[in-house]
């Protein structure tokens, strides 16, 4: 299996990295991001500080997170609320198809959520016949392709403008679609809104748990997410553990740092914090609210002392915009849920290394998704935890495993480092432009092999 998915990666990697108009695409997403996310710090009186400030959040939520967590529990139930800890994927699916079943749900609308698609929820609920509605732009655009999102946070970043246009044109028949970016938004917002008020249950993520107060913190740039959560008569919020926060004033620091990075604003258009179903002296809301809280290996990783601050990641995809790779081969070439920098080093976590370790050499160790990551996650030094652990546990090719020892027997001995020196030059002169370096000279030419080592020119001209 390992081997398919390294095969798979390469084959869509070597695709979409030669693909001109892709790359064309987004770098130019990316770069208007950059601009934006540039402007969005300037308002900060100091973003480092606010940087130190969210990274200290979350490393006390996640440093403390049974005890959070719990009282996040309680206060749900206070409220009126359900909680449910799902183990892993199956656990939570089977609990949303059960409660389905029990109230007769035909339709369902969703907000974004990563979390539904780590655990394929979807997919689940139409088996059972249940039709449902991604309401997110980006989320409802792939959805109509039948592709899974591209990017965390933007999930159509690799589209143009005339690729949603045909693609509007040919899944929402029944409207005119015109041809301008309001257009578009208004087509999409048609075809919704009847689902909207049809949905017999709405279904959401949580971009943070609030423990003191018992609330689920979401933050989105579209009415959806609001109307997925008030409308239906049952609404069932999906969370990852690690979402939650100690105290209800954090949010005062995490939700503008959050839209800063995902999107370069200063505050995202909705911020809506929900804490339970309507009460009696409420006229709009859910009957039913349902919490599923999902494991689904992140304990493991909280019990590794090493890995454990991944848990910290607020899903802002800064990483993956920073990262000179996803810029050139994009979302889809990781064949993962979670992608860039982050799902190089999450997706091994939680799913195996075995399965996953190639991802971690789909990096340049640049540096820059550590560098930009606002909870201040060393994610390039978990890159090389990943590539040792994978050494570690022999399960690199053989080829790598014998150049590896060849080199290191060389290098342990002046005389035979002398000589692979020589050994060097001489196959580089002899076949520089084929074998095994072939695909670093198909893209670039092969500098001349030195006639002299360092220390035989050293020799001949002396310290000067």
């Amino acid at each position: 299996m390992s081997g398919d998915l390294l095969r798979q990666f390469h084959h869509h990697a070597r695709e979409k990295a030669q693909d001109p108009a892709h790359r064309k695409t987004i770098r130019w997403a990316i770069d208007t991001y950059d601009a934006a996310v540039a402007r969005g710090k300037t308002r900060f009186p100091d973003w480092e500080a606010a940087r130190q400030r969210s990274y200290e959040i979350k490393w006390e939520a996640v440093n403390h997170l049974d005890r959070y967590l719990e009282e996040f529990e309680a206060k749900v139930i206070q409220r009126g609320g359900h909680v449910f800890w799902a183990a892993d994927s199956g656990q939570a699916r089977n609990y949303v198809l059960e409660l389905a079943r029990a109230r007769g749900v035909k339709s369902v609308v969703k907000s974004k959520s990563m979390l539904t698609e780590e655990i394929a929820l979807n997919p689940a609920l139409e088996r059972e016949g249940i039709k449902v509605w991604e309401t997110d732009l980006g989320e409802f655009i792939v959805q109509l392709r039948h592709e899974p999102p591209y990017h965390i946070v933007t999930p159509a970043m690799h589209l143009s403008r005339g690729q949603v246009i045909d693609l509007f044109r040919e899944k929402i028949p029944n409207d005119v679609i015109g041809d301008s970016h309001e257009e578009l938004v208004a087509a999409a917002r048609r075809a919704l809104r009847r689902e909207f008020f049809a949905a017999d249950m709405g279904i959401s993520g949580a971009n943070f748990l609030v423990a003191d107060t018992g609330m689920i913190a979401i933050t989105t740039n579209e009415g959806n997410g609001r109307l997925c959560t008030s409308l239906p008569r049952i609404h069932v919020a999906f969370a990852g553990i690690e979402k939650v926060i100690p105290r209800l004033q954090d949010l005062a620091t995490l939700w503008p740092v959050l839209a800063t990075v995902g999107t370069g604003q200063h505050i995202t258009a909705y911020s809506t914090l929900i804490g339970g179903p309507r009460t009696p002296q409420e006229n709009d809301g859910p009957v039913e609210f349902h919490v599923v809280l999902l494991d689904n290996g992140r304990s493991r990783l909280l019990a590794d002392s090493e890995q454990r601050d991944l848990l910290q990641c607020i899903r802002c995809g800064a990483c993956l915009n920073a990262c000179p790779v996803y810029r050139n081969i994009g979302g889809h070439a990781y064949g993962t849920v979670y992608q860039g920098p982050l799902g190089s080093v999450l997706t091994p976590a939680l799913q195996g290394l075995a399965q996953y370790q190639h991802l971690s050499y789909a990096s340049s160790l640049c540096g820059n998704c550590t560098s930009v990551c606002p909870v201040k996650i060393d994610l390039a030094h978990h890159l090389l935890h990943n590539r040792r652990n994978a050494v570690q546990e022999g399960d690199r090719p053989w080829r790598e495993r014998l150049g590896m020892r060849l080199w290191r027997w060389a290098m342990m001995d002046r005389r035979r480092f002398q000589l692979a020196g020589r050994m060097g030059r001489a196959l580089l002169r002899a076949f520089g432009g084929i074998s095994v370096l072939k695909p670093w000279t198909e893209s670039r030419e092969l500098p001349p092999a030195p006639t002299m080592t360092f220390r035989e020119r050293w020799r001949k001209n002396g310290a000067r």
